[in-house]
């Protein structure tokens, strides 16, 4: 007969040895060998996993939309050269503004996520050795890590025209309500692609201080895109999600995600190639987003939502899709400008 007083003091111990893994200052599912590990003090490291500084993905899903906004724009044939005439100096100037914003608000978005699960968190075995329920850092250390992020990130947005200025800040509203959806809807995804694609809006407007149609629609598309991935990713916890009451798109989903994968992907592709005809890009552009399209089909035929490992390979993997498209856009700004 099964001891369940055995059954519940194992559960703990397993639970404090977590607890006790995050205190030494590595979390569970940590990568090894990351630079974070070898460089960083040990005192720091809390911080790092807070802001997903040893988790480069995330910053690159968020970068990768203004990236493409940003070229996207000066690909159109609306683009004046008499306005921007050292157009190369003026993307990688701006490239760069969107990549050290992407990682910046990226980690205060973690932060504050990490804030309010904290209780959630607790009790789902992949984060519950996260910095906060394990006790590394405080509330309050937490909080002014995530105010000098978005400090950081506010320094990057004053660099824009007022428009962009307005647009960006605009978007911090649904930042601040992401992380509560899980709670009352099945679709999180769905708010944290309205937050995660923000850029695909930024680039154009950084440009031409407005916005248009086919900055619309590479937003609404992207924000498919993101549904499609962060739900291939969240089935690595719907066990846990179940558990806890917390609800998502692999939850709802369920084994009807390669059909969802489908409409969503699919609906990303149409709605960046409208994208593309609306702003009137060189043809060899349209190369990387059949390329994307290629990478996103072999991800619907190959995944398996029961396995985990395999569920976040094809989710990181999204970011060669970003790469592609992005570099089908640069590969049309040679064309028009060299």
């Amino acid at each position: 007969m099964v001891n369940n007083k055995n059954i519940a003091s194992e559960s703990l111990s397993t639970h404090e040895a977590l607890q006790q893994q995050g205190v030494r200052g590595r979390v569970f599912d940590a990568p090894s060998g990351h630079w974070v590990y070898r460089l960083l003090p040990r005192s720091l490291w809390p911080y790092a996993q807070l802001s997903r500084w040893d988790r480069p993905i995330g910053w690159k899903l968020l970068m990768w939309p203004c990236f493409w906004s940003l070229i996207l724009a000066m690909d159109a044939k609306g683009f004046d050269s008499h306005l921007h005439p050292y157009p190369v100096a003026l993307a990688i100037w701006y490239l760069f503004l969107f990549f050290i914003g992407a990682v910046a608000m990226r980690g205060a978005g973690c932060t504050w996520n990490d804030l309010v699960d904290q209780k959630i968190d607790n009790k789902v075995e992949r984060t519950r050795s996260r910095p906060l329920p394990s006790g590394q850092v405080s509330r309050l250390q937490a909080k002014i890590f995530m105010g000098l992020q978005c400090l950081v990130g506010l320094l990057v947005l004053v660099q824009f025209n007022l428009f962009s200025i307005i647009l960006g800040v605009s978007s911090l509203v649904i930042v601040a309500i992401y992380p509560f959806m899980k709670r009352v809807t099945y679709w999180p995804q769905f708010f944290l692609g309205l937050a995660f694609n923000w850029g695909a809006l930024m680039g154009w407007a950084t440009i031409y201080g407005r916005l248009d149609y086919a900055p619309l629609s590479l937003y609404f598309g992207s924000v498919l895109w993101t549904i499609g991935y962060d739900t291939i990713y969240a089935h690595q916890d719907k066990e846990d999600d179940a558990i806890v009451g917390v609800r998502s798109t692999a939850r709802l989903f369920g084994e009807k995600t390669k059909a969802a994968l489908i409409v969503l992907y699919g609906g990303f592709i149409l709605l960046s190639l409208a994208a593309f005809l609306l702003a009137g890009v060189p043809t060899l552009a349209y190369l990387g987003l059949l390329l994307a399209a290629i990478h996103m089909f072999y991800q619907i035929i190959t995944i398996d939502i029961d396995n985990n490992s395999e569920c976040l390979r094809l989710f990181k993997s999204n970011s060669t899709v970003g790469c592609l498209i992005f570099l089908g856009l640069v590969l049309g700004a040679a064309v028009r400008y060299f």
